[in-house]
């Protein structure tokens, strides 16, 4: 039978759900395919598959199309040190931080963008909860202002009076996008807002493929609009790079750039050697001291 073409919206026990276009096929993979990608997940959500229907409904995966793009980390210990694709095919990340409860974190944002820089992702931020109103927010306020000054999308949401939401979805339009982030920011919520119809839909899945478990536990791909894509993913208290070595790491801090190649040593880590540019510009505020600290 010919082969068809799809995405894979969720992966489950064995079983990859591939959206069709027309509907949601149940998959398994042919065996050679087992064989590949030793270092990597061999099948992510978000990957392009070619595969053939079987009876029942059913389908089985004969390959999967090259990726374009990737968002991966290493996972935490004792896990083996592969890459953990969080989502293949991307065509923008979002990351989702609240403005308090929980507060935004700049050490993990930064892990976020620089992840995004590293394979040339486009990293916008979602500073969500907007709504709450309090000191903390004001703190808030001034640190995504800060990300501004270095040419980052921020958008203001509030998934609880719509504030924002209507810039956001329209960014989301057309295209394959990643919501991530720690848990607690809101990001399912979000979604929700974004689309309201879209918490009945991710019912549906859920009760179909999880036996209605409804918390997000694993990333998976709503299509809440014909050709747009949003990968919900799971909370990650951890967000340890892949394929990063620390020499490569300056690169990766957009605002360092202008310094680079201008310190006394070279290579240079930009940490304790004397006459060095990044550090001279983070004791002056031509870099933001703050995103020094997280560079080191």
């Amino acid at each position: 039978m010919a082969e068809r073409e799809g995405i894979v919206v969720r992966r489950h026990g064995g079983h990859y759900y591939v959206d069709t276009g027309d509907a949601i096929v149940d998959c398994t993979i042919r065996g050679r395919v087992k064989r590949r990608r030793a270092e990597s997940d061999l099948i992510a959500v978000g990957d392009r598959v070619r595969w053939t229907p079987i009876e029942g409904g059913r389908g089985i995966i004969e390959r999967v199309l090259p990726r374009r793009t990737v968002l991966s980390r290493t996972p935490p210990p004792p896990r083996a040190p592969i890459e953990q694709v969080i989502v293949a095919n991307p065509d923008q990340v979002l990351v989702v931080m609240a403005m308090a409860s929980p507060p935004p974190n700049p050490f993990m944002l930064d892990r976020y963008l620089v992840a995004c820089e590293a394979v040339a992702l486009p990293a916008l931020i979602v500073a969500n909860k907007i709504d709450l109103a309090d000191g903390a927010a004001d703190d808030a306020r001034e640190l995504f202002a800060l990300y501004e000054g270095l040419s980052y999308g921020v958008y203001y949401t509030s998934a609880t009076t719509g504030q924002g939401v209507d810039a956001l979805r329209d960014v989301l339009r057309g295209k394959l996008s990643v919501l991530t982030g720690p848990s607690g920011t809101g990001k399912s919520s979000l979604l929700n807002a974004l689309w309201p119809d879209l918490e009945l839909r991710t019912g549906e899945v859920s009760a179909y493929h999880d036996r209605g478990r409804h918390t997000t536990v694993v990333a998976q791909l709503l299509r809440p609009e014909r050709d747009t894509y949003v990968a919900d993913t799971p909370g990650l208290r951890q967000f340890r790079f892949w394929d990063i070595d620390p020499e490569q790491l300056e690169a990766f801090f957009p605002e360092f750039r202008p310094f680079l190649g201008e310190c006394r040593f070279q290579p240079c880590t930009h940490t304790h050697e004397p006459d060095c540019a990044i550090r001279a510009a983070a004791e002056r505020g031509a870099v933001p001291p703050l995103r020094y600290e997280s560079y080191v």
